[in-house]
């Protein structure tokens, strides 16, 4: 009988083991191939009724606009399908107009910069099926009226309407010049720091429209070089205001078509910035927001479109600086909700029609991190928050009382929520840091799921035929009792007896967190790889990362890079007193802010270090815009030694270790001079280092194979150096 027993122990042990070595290996081409891509919904839009919604659905013969039911989840209609339109079989957007008779959509979008871009807009009548292109150009921004009856754009710098009636196009601005003035588009650094592109809103009665207008003459101008297929490359030139220097000149205007011209509003004087304007309840009722150019002292203006008078509804001021969000929203009575850290988190705040406060409606040591709207009929605010934890994410309602909250999606992990326009459903995604996410119909009194939309059960079984290892969450301890959020992957086949080396990822930047419960993708798929080759990958968020609060968030106003490369070196050598770490192998990797950090650790760190990699990395925040940069630094001028005392390029002669330099020739947003004079620095010292340039590539560094490339080139790097 022992024999027997032996026999079958055998057979299943040589089955497990069998089962072990059939587990694939991760490789950097299925994960830059789409081996590991998860289902997303694309563009979710609920129709005006509440009850049914529409999604984007791409398709290998067109795309097509498909209609839903939110009761039952069940597919109602095609609302519109690329394959009956020859001119438009692949539209990548789409926006109806306020009856929903007619939709917006469009094609051959060409990208301009991080958000904006030009494309070619076509016009199609739900009932005729007839399709118009809306122009003979191509625009920016197009806009239903709130009648249906008119389009407005802009195109070349200029803002145009078009009568639906007759086709007919009126010109509303004339004076807009490529480099020199923009109407109704926002200027490069607005568009990445304020992010947004449109710059220019109908009033609820369709009599106006509110627009901003750029005068950037005196911005100084970048310029670089697009080498392209050609003989000669050819030069890109464009408007960029570094910290320090001459910012576009704003204003604010309202054009009226009863009167046929535009009114410039009596806005603050000298060098401030409008990041927002909205119509409120109101028919003729503007409010924008002004903000200094420090951004320490925040105001939210009301304007009247007839009398062109102006009262402030709030005027808030910071001792560092104050973020714009989009969570302002006008009630019926044009009593309206705001969001502000003024209390240390960030909280939802009520206030009447000419801005006296009413009720602090949130409360507690945790942040509102999404604000989705307000429900008049229940009477109830949605929002997302960390109340379960600066690393998790969850969704709630709440009375603008403050009483009743209700919990809706709390599971650990990133819960967020597209609702419906009448409030009675949401759209939930979950995800965790080892699950893809999960897309539900849930009701909003109670949260309670109808139905899983997509759970992502195609990526699941892929992941099946890996042998992944865990990310887990610790927090890291360092002097003066500051916690930092970590987490960390280790290899698969780990013994606590072993020496391993630990590799470092790091963004680090105001507010960011690269250490949240949620699904990460590509790069996830990426640290599970070197944990196969034998690395332990950490991440650790430092002092100057959100989700913590207002005074854990701003510690770093002035000083950018001082405390958080203190705080990543001492997680390091944390982690290097570890039993299974090896001390001496630590090394970092960062993109963007991350490079910046990682550079500071190759010099500043140099002795805890010992390789890194820095993709695209500010080197100097002197190079870095005037928005981003002054909003945490306030100028050069004002804060030389904030400047100068926390960039890499000034500690070169430190560095020790292996350094490899990565950057797009064609970067609009961290310009390729970052890394020459960082090369420049390193070449006077005496400093031999790794450098990586890709032609034509912007910040991102993509398309083709250049992310293969990429990663490819950065594991060898990790490989024969860590």
């Amino acid at each position: 009988m022992k024999i027997k027993y032996l026999v079958i122990a055998f057979v299943m042990l040589t089955s497990f083991v069998e089962a072990q070595q059939q587990l694939k290996n991760i490789t950097l081409e299925g994960i830059w191939g789409g081996e590991f891509r998860q289902e997303y919904i694309n563009d979710i839009q609920s129709m005006n009724n509440g009850e049914f919604y529409t999604i984007l659905e791409y398709g290998n013969s067109g795309t097509s606009i498909d209609k839903y039911s939110y009761s039952s989840f069940e597919k109602v209609s095609t609302i519109v399908s690329g394959t009956d339109l020859p001119e438009a079989p692949f539209f990548t957007s789409y926006t109806f107009s306020a009856d929903e008779k007619q939709i917006l959509l469009a094609t051959e979008a060409s990208p301009i910069y991080r958000h904006s871009y030009t494309a070619k807009h076509y016009l199609y009548d739900v009932a005729s099926k007839s399709l118009t292109e809306i122009s003979s150009g191509v625009e920016q921004e197009p806009t239903f009226s709130p009648d249906g009856k008119k389009i407005a754009y802009v195109r070349d710098n200029n803002i145009y309407v078009v009568n639906l009636a007759d086709s007919t196009e009126t010109q509303l601005t004339s004076d807009g010049k490529k480099n020199e003035i923009i109407n109704g588009i926002t200027d490069w650094v607005y568009e990445e720091e304020f992010a947004f592109v449109r710059a220019f809103e109908w009033s609820p009665d369709g009599k106006y429209i509110a627009y901003l207008k750029f005068d950037e003459k005196e911005v100084p101008e970048i310029s670089m070089d697009v080498f392209g297929t050609t003989l000669y490359p050819e030069q890109m030139k464009f408007k960029y205001p570094k910290a320090g220097e001459k910012n576009s000149k704003v204003s604010l205007h309202i054009y009226s078509f009863d009167n046929d011209s535009s009114i410039k509003a009596e806005t603050e004087e000298g060098d401030f910035y409008i990041p927002r304007i909205k119509w409120n309840k109101q028919k003729h009722s503007l409010s924008y927001i002004s903000l200094n150019r420090h951004q320490n002292d925040l105001k939210l203006n009301l304007i009247n479109a007839n009398s062109m008078k102006e009262m402030t509804l709030i005027n808030e001021k910071s001792e560092t600086y104050i973020d714009v969000n989009d969570n302002l929203t006008f009630l019926d009575d044009n009593s309206f909700i705001w969001t502000s850290e003024k209390d240390g988190f960030n909280h939802v705040y009520l206030y009447n029609s000419v801005g006296t406060l009413i009720k602090q409606v949130t409360n507690g040591d945790w942040e509102v991190t999404d604000f989705y709207g307000y429900d008049a009929k229940s009477k109830r605010a949605f929002y997302q928050s960390t109340e379960v934890g600066s690393i998790n994410r969850g969704v709630y309602s709440i009375k603008l009382s403050g009483k009743s909250k209700k919990e809706l999606c709390v599971e650990l992990g990133t819960n967020s929520a597209i609702f419906s326009n009448n409030f009675k459903y949401y759209i939930s995604t979950l995800s965790d840091a080892n699950s893809p996410s999960i897309y539900s119909l849930n009701k909003a009194s109670n949260g309670k799921v109808i139905k899983i939309i997509e759970d992502n059960t195609e990526l699941k079984n892929t992941l099946a035929n890996y042998s992944l290892t865990e990310k887990k969450f610790l927090t890291i301890k360092i002097k003066e009792g500051v916690e930092l959020n970590t987490w960390m992957m280790k290899p698969k086949d780990f013994n606590p007896t072993k020496k391993y080396p630990v590799f470092m990822y790091v963004y680090g930047g105001p507010g960011s967190q690269t250490v949240q419960n949620s699904w990460a993708g590509s790069n996830y798929m990426w640290f599970q790889m070197l944990t196969e080759k034998g690395y332990i990958v950490v991440s650790v968020d430092n002092r100057g990362t959100g989700g913590k609060g207002a005074d854990f968030k701003k510690s770093t106003y002035k000083e950018l890079g001082k405390l958080e490369i203190e705080d990543q070196i001492a997680a390091a050598k944390y982690l290097g007193s570890l039993p299974y770490v090896d001390e001496n192998r630590i090394g970092m990797f960062g993109w963007s802010y991350g490079g910046y950090m990682t550079s500071l650790a190759m010099t500043k760190g140099a002795d805890v270090f010992k390789m890194g990699i820095a993709v695209a990395p500010v080197t100097n925040w002197r190079f870095y815009d005037s928005v981003y940069t002054e909003r945490y630094m306030q100028t050069p001028q004002e804060n030389e030694s904030g400047y100068d005392t926390n960039s890499p390029i000034n500690y070169v002669s430190k560095l020790k270790g292996p350094y490899l330099l990565v950057h797009g020739s064609a970067d609009d947003n961290v310009h390729y001079q970052n890394t020459m004079r960082m090369i420049e620095s390193l070449v006077q010292a005496n400093k031999q280092f790794d450098l990586f340039i890709y032609p034509d590539k912007n910040h991102g560094i993509y398309g083709g194979n250049t992310r293969l490339h990429l990663y490819n080139k950065m594991t060898k790097f990790i490989e024969n150096n860590l």
